[in-house]
């Protein structure tokens, strides 16, 4: 991977690959989960350490085998094991639900796949259809090369005889590493019937060991996140041009424009619409609204029927009730809006308390820092803000108040009245404007 980070904290789809596992192996009600790790463990349990799984470290990389063998003092003889990977992310949890299955009564149970190019996959060799070992491809024949199906890696063995097996695992192979993929043959030397279950679709499988690889993957869980949102009625410009990174709850009659992005958990309600090259973090759309291309949304609440954007950029705390209009160049911050209220265009309302139906004219700024502490601004229903006003928190303005363009307001607005602070206008005869010196 090129990279100080441990392979399995990149990241698919805004969570790590290891993530991806975890959820998919909840699916199945494990009675426990234990993960091995080997480099960057520090690092691994500090992003895991929600996650109630039990850590075994591998100390020497000496293979699969030898990985498995660590974690065998935790291992329960009476339910069976299931092995996994964590830098292979797009496993199904119905796939191994069907390979579970063909493990019941005590049998092994290999997940295969068939592919074109089989190329660094161990090869299933089967001897009249049924799976008698697997040969990894370094030590693999010519003949054993040309198969075309092969080992995943991941498993469903009974426990009791996986730990005998394990004890027995031989290192003689050209990479000196302990092969879990040996178990097979073990399987069959005991008479233990061995099973094979095959994904929906080869992709599934897949592991991440670069860059490269994990970026295609990327579009491929992109691809299955555009088709379960077109399932369920979204109506997406490009299905190709999406990025879901996180969680993303759609209602009906939902509209997403090309090149847009969401992380983190996002709600777009009914009839919402969003567009082109917006970016969504942690945000409610609400039924009704639309965002308008190139905006910014992050930890706010937008309610129904409102507007934001062009070029608006909302940042966490931030709350618009029904009916806003957040317009072009226009940020808020941990601010309220209320029913009605407008902003139009090049403001900034930050840390401020806004009622309905107040308009806010462009230029218009809430000076809420004054060096070392933040303060509130306080805009009351039915204020009329002019254009390029300054108010310097903390400071309130009452009840149908109307600030006069270029305010600096400093003091409190009375409701229903004007109040303006201006320099008086002067034109001083005899001015001219400067030249160039040559």
């Amino acid at each position: 991977m090129h990279s100080s980070l441990p392979k399995v904290l990149h990241r698919l789809g805004g969570r790590p690959l290891l993530g991806h596992v975890l959820t998919t192996a909840r699916r199945l009600a494990p009675e426990r989960i234990i993960v091995v790790y080997g480099h960057g463990g520090e690092a691994l349990r500090a992003a895991f350490a929600a996650e109630p799984v039990r850590w075994v470290e591998q100390r020497e990389q000496l293979g699969t085998g030898h990985a498995l063998l660590q974690a065998a003092g935790e291992l329960d003889d009476g339910s069976p094991t299931l092995v996994l990977y964590g830098d292979v992310p797009l496993i199904r949890g119905q796939t191994l639900s069907a390979l579970a299955n063909e493990a019941s009564g005590g049998k092994l149970a290999v997940l295969t796949a068939e592919l074109d190019d089989p190329s660094g996959y161990g090869r299933i060799v089967r001897e009249g259809g049924t799976l008698v070992r697997i040969v990894e491809e370094r030590d693999a024949t010519p003949a054993e090369r040309a198969i075309r199906e092969i080992n995943s890696g991941i498993m469903v063995a009974p426990t009791s005889a996986l730990k005998r097996w394990l004890q027995h695992l031989r290192n003689d192979n050209r990479q000196k590493e302990y092969y879990l993929t040996d178990v097979v043959g073990f399987a069959v030397s005991d008479r233990i019937a061995v099973g094979s279950a095959r994904p929906q679709d080869a992709v599934e499988i897949l592991g991440v060991n670069s860059k490269a690889q994990l970026a295609a993957l990327e579009r491929v869980y992109q691809g299955r996140v555009a088709s379960e949102l077109l399932e369920a009625g979204v109506t997406l410009s490009d299905p190709a041009r999406l990025d879901v990174r996180g969680e993303l709850r759609c209602g009906r009659d939902v509209t997403i424009d090309v090149n847009c992005v969401f992380e983190g958990s996002v709600e777009l309600r009914d009839g919402a619409s969003v567009g082109a090259h917006c970016v969504l973090r942690d945000a409610v759309i609400g039924a009704g609204s639309r965002v308008e291309p190139f905006c910014h949304i992050d930890g706010a609440i937008v309610g129904a029927d409102a507007r934001v954007g062009p070029f608006a950029r909302l940042r966490p705390q931030s709350r618009l009730a029904d009916r806003v209009h957040v317009g072009n160049f226009v940020e808020v911050k941990a601010s309220e809006l209320g029913a009605g209220s407008k902003a139009n265009h090049l403001a900034y309302v930050g840390d401020s308390t806004v009622g309905s139906n107040v308009n806010i004219g462009a230029g218009t700024i809430t000076c809420n820092y004054d060096g070392a502490n933040k303060h509130r601004t306080v805009i009351e229903d039915d204020a009329f803000i002019g254009s390029d006003c300054q108010l310097v928190a903390p400071v309130r303005v009452g009840r149908g108040a109307t600030l006069g363009a270029g305010t600096t307001l400093t003091r409190d607005a009375p409701p229903d009245k004007l109040t303006l602070s201006r320099a008086p206008q002067r034109t001083l005869e005899g001015w001219k404007r400067p030249t160039k010196k040559t």
